[in-house]
């Protein structure tokens, strides 16, 4: 047998090239895999046959040139290329299961036993390509044992590239690598392995002898090869980089999406579903209600005074508020319930299942319970931190209150403004007769909104004169004309902006427009009189409230002095000693105090005494019985007026309607009066013709209200 020999370079060469296409393979099977069913999978399956068989097929190749022969060797072309083709087809197959889902071991052994036939078949087809005469002999045991190698190698192969695909891509080029370079020894293996079975008797002839230089093919293959495989990797890598970074890209999208989805469907503030997401849960559970025929309960709570709470202890605190509420009525139904925001301090709750009304009264009871704990507000700057609040909470039921979420909510909500017009802390299931009062409560409360902005209120002056018939004051009366529902009395809408704490806000509108009409009055060269304004329970507790009026009364120029507020004996009586820290305040920055309603309270002689307000006003229940007939009144009013003169206070009966009225009250020697007698509530404008008239005439209790001139009258009050 001819003996052989090798150049051991190209030996190195050929493992190089063995394992670089082993990497390339490994790494487009994963790049195959992770773009699924993209339409460019085709693309990436084709580049990486063309890639994985030139270098399977060249490092045959190479490890052919490294092989020598005492005798000329050539290749027959035609053949050679035959053995690329079979290289390529194996290479798709290859790559094809590769790219597939983590097959079972009996596919593997199935799918490996194919490749590795192939690329036997292209090693012993490329050594056929020499032509040899007589024939290569092959060594029976040592070809077996080489067409073992391929088999393995490639069952190796495939059971690698299938561990990889599990791991993150960025992870593995280490693993891959390492395993290139095992496949990279099975496949070179295999080559020398076949190449160690093949013998060659002596005198054999190389019937492909061609005479081209072997080094220099050797230099054109392997240059060639290696410039593919590189090219096929970068491109691979970068192309694996942008979709990276593209796939970062559209998770960021995806999640900002879900973000915006969250914002679009849940309360910026408690993280409860808003009225988006609470439409779309009830819509779903009417639909599921129709099929098993079950009801469900509609909560509507709204917290009462909460708006004082932000206006007086500030948004921090009423924020904090919200959300330990939000948590606690989570905690309290059921995770398949839905608590919703509906914003500012109401609040939506959905109970599904319920079937029947002590059911529905028993959840409302838990609801309840949630606020009879103080809440712990100690870091939102609530001074000791405890904090207590009560709910009104409307209820209805599906199906028997509505048949839809527009009309369940309405009836809920309807219910809950029952229950603060009785009183509050409460609750209470909705009843037919509750929709014409509630609704007409209810678009009270929400015009009160626009009425400041749209010029809806508007002020009247009622008249203060001295028993000489001489005006010495004045009182501001606030006035609604609403656009649809007409005027509305003060006794209807400020009880309900009470409840609702609008009225701090409205309070100081009053306020911005008695100062705004002094200052007119003022600049016109009128003379000006002092304007008493009314201020409730919840404006006297406003922290600010002695700052926020002089803010005002400085931005118009208006001394304290020409401005008195009036408080009733209740709403002074109810928390004496914090209301005479806030009328001290008051007086102290230059404003008079007057007692209103005087009477029908139970005022203590000595609070009385420690207020020192200018005034006492008896109240009109007590001058509208003012006669000769009726002694208890006499001495009552008497006794008023002998008690205020004893503290220096002035006395204003209002109501006087009468003139013997008037005449008894001015024997008593009360100091002024006000009432229909002399003049209604006047518009400004009449106010002021009121005012140039005095110069002229003083008011004539016995005869006309106004000696010269037209009378003075205003059309409400």
């Amino acid at each position: 047998m001819l003996q052989s020999s090798y150049n051991y370079s190209l030996v190195a060469v050929s493992l190089l090239i063995a394992s670089l296409a082993s990497y390339t393979a490994l790494d487009f099977a994963g790049r195959i895999s992770s773009i699924g069913k993209d339409p460019s999978r085709i693309y990436w399956l084709l580049g990486g046959t063309c890639a994985m068989g030139l270098g399977i097929w060249s490092m045959h190749f190479v490890g052919m040139l490294a092989f020598s022969l005492p005798i000329v060797l050539g290749y027959d072309l035609a053949i050679t290329a035959y053995s690329l083709l079979i290289a390529l087809l194996s290479s798709y197959f290859a790559l094809s299961v590769m790219a597939r889902d983590a097959a079972s071991w009996p596919r593997l052994i199935c799918s490996g036993t194919a490749l590795g036939v192939g690329i036997a078949s292209m090693h012993y087809t490329g050594m056929a390509a020499m032509r040899m005469s007589p024939s290569i002999e092959y060594t029976p045991s040592v070809f077996l044992l080489s067409l073992a190698i391929a088999v393995s190698a490639s069952i190796a192969a495939l059971r690698i590239s299938s561990t990889l695909r599990s791991r993150p891509y960025k992870l593995m080029w280490l693993p891959r690598m390492a395993a290139a370079v095992v496949m990279g020894l099975a496949i070179t293996g295999m080559h020398y392995t076949g190449m160690e079975a093949a013998n060659f008797p002596i005198g054999s002839i190389c019937g492909a002898a061609s005479g081209i230089d072997a080094h220099w093919l050797a230099v054109t293959v392997i240059v060639a090869t290696m410039s593919i495989l590189v090219i096929a990797l970068v491109l691979s890598v970068v192309d694996a980089r942008m979709e990276a970074h593209t796939g970062a890209f559209n998770r960021s999208l995806r999640i900002a999406n879900e973000r915006l989805q969250y914002q679009a469907t849940h309360d910026a503030l408690t993280g409860l579903p808003n009225r988006m997401l609470l439409s779309e849960r009830i819509q779903h559970a009417i639909a599921a209600a129709e099929r098993t025929n079950n009801r469900f309960a509609v909560y509507f709570i709204d917290l009462d005074g909460f708006k004082a709470i932000n206006d007086t202890l500030g948004h921090t605190v009423g924020d904090a508020l919200l959300k330990e509420l939000a948590d606690r009525l989570k905690a309290t139904v059921r995770k398949e319930d839905i608590v919703a925001r509906l914003g500012g301090d109401e609040f939506v709750i959905m109970v599904e299942n319920i079937p029947d009304i002590s059911m529905a009264a028993h959840i409302a009871e838990k609801l309840f319970n949630c606020f009879k704990a103080e809440f712990n507000l100690m870091g939102a700057g609530a001074g000791s931190g405890g904090m207590g609040i009560s709910p009104s909470i409307g209820i209805s039921l599906y199906p028997d209150n509505g048949a839809t979420m527009e009309v369940l909510l309405r009836h809920a909500d309807a219910a809950m403004y029952e229950v603060k017009a009785s009183g509050r802390n409460n609750y209470l299931f909705f009843e037919s007769s509750m929709n014409v009062a509630s609704m007409r409560t209810i678009e009270i409360q929400r015009s009160m909104r626009t009425a400041i902005k749209d010029r809806q209120f508007f002020i009247h002056y009622q008249p203060k004169f001295d028993c000489n018939g001489l005006v010495s004051g004045a009182e501001a009366l606030l006035r609604w004309q609403h656009p649809r529902l007409g005027l509305i009395s003060p006794a209807e809408f400020i009880t309900i902006a009470e409840r609702s704490g609008q009225i701090i806000e409205i309070g100081y509108w009053v306020i911005e427009e008695v100062c705004k009409q002094l200052n007119e009055w003022a600049a016109s060269g009128q003379e000006t009189v002092k304007v008493a304004v009314n201020l409730s329970q919840i404006q006297l507790r406003a922290p600010n409230l002695v700052e926020e009026v002089l803010a005002l009364t400085t931005r118009f120029g208006i001394a304290p002095s020409m401005m008195m507020f009036e408080i009733t004996e209740s709403v002074a009586m109810q928390n004496a000693e914090e209301t005479m820290k806030t009328v001290a305040k008051l007086q102290g920055a230059g404003f008079d105090l007057a007692i209103d309603d005087f009477g029908t309270g139970y005022s203590s002689l000595s609070y009385l005494q420690q207020f020192a307000v200018r005034q006492l006003k008896v109240d009109r229940t007590f001058v509208n019985r003012l006669s000769e007939s009726d002694p208890k009144a006499l001495s009552v009013v008497a006794a008023i007026i002998n008690l205020a003169h004893s503290l220096n206070m002035e006395v204003v009966a209002e109501g006087v309607e009468t003139q013997s009225q008037h005449a008894i009250l001015k024997g008593m020697q009360c100091d002024q009066v006000q009432g229909y007698l002399m003049a209604k509530p006047l518009s400004n404008e009449e106010f002021s013709k009121l005012m140039r008239r005095q110069g002229r005439c003083a008011f004539d209790f016995g005869g006309s209200k106004i000696s010269a001139g037209e009378p003075v009258t205003a059309s409400a009050h």
